[in-house]
């Protein structure tokens, strides 16, 4: 099947800018909860090959920079890139933050949510279907290149744009799986994806690729995000919603890896150990849909197994990224952070250790949602003077921020 380009398939004044001129209340930000709310076939390999604590990785695979990049990007530029933010706003007046954070910052994506959980808002930007579209619009004004515009939505009771804002209703991940048939899945998909595309939304958290090993489980199992306990189907479906987006153009990430649906907790909330109920099975939907070709971006989970790194959780983690991930499923392109503002992360680091570890671990593209605990209107200039100051006090080589500029830029040019 033919790929669109992300960053081509709508019209161009659309999508490349600057030229022109990217459970409950708590459940939220790039993992995709709600605002408002043994198989056959190998076995995976469950232990990555450890290396040294908060040691950068010494061989990065670099994708050489799309056609018209420039030759030398500075290094604002490039940590710009690496960030996605929330922020509050329907519309772009001059004086929000965001606004700084894109043109200035060079920031690499935003995100969108329906509610404002610090403040209980039900409106943070989104109102309605020519509303979003606007936004979006004023938003690659914005910007100085190709900007990422994100979203969860994933289906049923994760889907950021829904009926009560005038967009059509979505199935569940579970419902879609229950009907055995992907090309149902495939349908459906196609929906959303023409959908994001018409509003100028290009990157979809989405699909869910945990498998349904603990249906208890509060933030996946218990709200139907999963497509099945059997990780082949969860594979199967997985791939046509892949395929489905990228008729459109519109890019996903599959998520949580290297999974949690075994987990007993909500990792919005705060620390969740996965250490005796993760089953190597969870990595099958990975390097299947890898075996495919079929993997824009991968979301790594803020979960915690000791057998994976006895220090950090798998988001921060470079045995889990490094290792497994890109050693042992073979993925080479843009790792994307769960929301750097969740419980497990906050509750455990400090601010710029927590960016450090994340960016020695692998991660390319890290997720500010903005949207837990408290808003933070100054987020995009710190997490931005963290990565800049991290890399000139030598914590961080340059070159590990160009090998993830390279990826992104490499993705967004398709």
């Amino acid at each position: 099947m033919t790929r669109i380009s992300p960053l081509s398939r709508i019209p161009r004044r659309r999508f490349l800018i600057g030229g022109s001129s990217l459970l409950g209340a708590a459940l939220l930000g790039g993992c995709g909860s709600s605002d408002d709310d043994a198989p056959a076939g190998p076995t995976p390999s469950a232990t990555p090959t450890r290396t040294a604590r908060g040691d950068t990785p010494t061989a990065e695979p670099t994708t050489p920079l799309a056609t018209g990049t420039p030759a030398a990007p500075s290094l604002e530029e490039m940590a710009g890139q690496m960030l996605m933010l929330g922020f509050r706003g329907t519309t772009l007046t001059p004086d929000n933050p965001i606004v700084a954070d894109v043109r200035d910052r060079h920031l690499g994506g935003v995100i969108l949510f329906a509610s404002d959980l610090p403040s209980g808002s039900t409106e943070r930007n989104i109102e309605s279907p020519g509303q979003v579209r606007a936004l979006c619009e004023a938003l690659r004004e914005t910007a100085d290149g190709g900007l990422l515009i994100g979203i969860d939505q994933e289906g049923g009771l994760v889907a950021r744009l829904g009926p009560e804002h005038g967009f059509p209703p979505t199935r569940s991940a579970a419902e879609l799986g229950a009907t055995g048939d992907p090309a149902v899945t495939r349908a459906a998909s196609e929906e959303i994806a023409a959908m994001l595309a018409d509003l100028g939304i290009n990157l979809n958290f989405a699909p869910v690729v945990d498998v349904n090993t603990n249906p208890a489980n509060p933030v996946i199992g218990q709200i139907d995000r999963s497509f099945s306990s059997d990780p082949y189907v969860v594979a199967a479906h997985a791939a046509a919603f892949v395929e489905g987006h990228r008729v459109h153009g519109v890019l996903t990430s599959l998520k949580h890896f290297p999974g949690h649906g075994s987990s007993q907790a909500d990792s919005h909330a705060g620390f969740v150990d996965v250490t005796t109920t993760w089953d190597p099975l969870e990595l099958i939907p990975y390097r299947e849909l890898a075996g495919q070709g079929l993997i824009d971006t991968v979301m790594a989970a803020h979960v915690f197994n000791a057998n994976w790194d006895d220090e950090h959780p798998a988001s921060l983690s470079a045995n889990v990224i490094q290792e497994m991930l890109r050693g042992q499923i073979g993925f080479a392109g843009p790792v994307v952070s769960d929301d750097m503002g969740m419980g497990a992360i906050t509750k455990q680091y400090a601010f710029e250790e927590a960016i450090r570890l994340a960016i020695v671990a692998g991660n390319d593209l890290l997720v500010f949602g903005n949207n837990i605990g408290t808003f933070d209107p100054d987020l995009g200039r710190r997490a931005h003077g963290a990565i800049v100051d991290l890399v000139r006090r030598g914590d961080i080589p340059e070159e590990r921020i160009a090998a993830s500029y390279q990826r992104l830029t490499a993705m967004k040019a398709g």
